[in-house]
């Protein structure tokens, strides 16, 4: 079976939409004017003392679409300090762990210990690390220290 030869003006691309300043001042008085008709329409329905109350239904659609450039800001800065209080939390989580587990103890096993270790780390479904601790740890406890 032969491969066809396919190029990039086989496929349908839309074109980016370009919304220069003047068409956007201009939607948005012709959206400001819409909403306008269309609060008077939702406050003929309404009973009176819900209307006063409704902060957004005197707010243009496009105002509440896209933000202020100050509320953009202050949700920035909001989100930032958020993710820096997350980071400096996982920063002291990680150096917490480490200093409970950085005392390490290597010593040499000879074959017939490492494989009975295994064994019975196997056998109890307990880590060989487990085992080696708490032998060491009767040792200790068994000679004074």
């Amino acid at each position: 079976m032969a491969k066809g030869q396919t190029t990039v003006s086989d496929f349908a691309v839309a074109p980016r939409r370009s919304r220069p300043k003047d068409q956007a001042t201009a939607e948005d008085t012709g959206s400001s004017a819409a909403s306008a008709v269309a609060t008077e329409g939702t406050r003929e329905n309404q009973p009176r003392g819900l209307v006063s109350n409704s902060v957004e239904a005197d707010l243009p659609a496009s105002r509440l679409i896209a933000p202020t450039a100050e509320a953009r800001r202050e949700r920035a800065v909001s989100k930032a300090l958020q993710r820096e209080d997350s980071r400096v939390r996982l920063r002291d989580l990680k150096r917490a762990r480490d200093r409970e587990s950085k005392h390490y103890v290597n010593c040499p096993l000879d074959y017939e210990t490492k494989k009975r270790l295994e064994k019975a780390a196997l056998e109890n479904d307990v880590k060989m690390t487990v085992i080696m601790k708490a032998a060491i740890d009767q040792f200790l406890k068994d000679n004074g220290y």
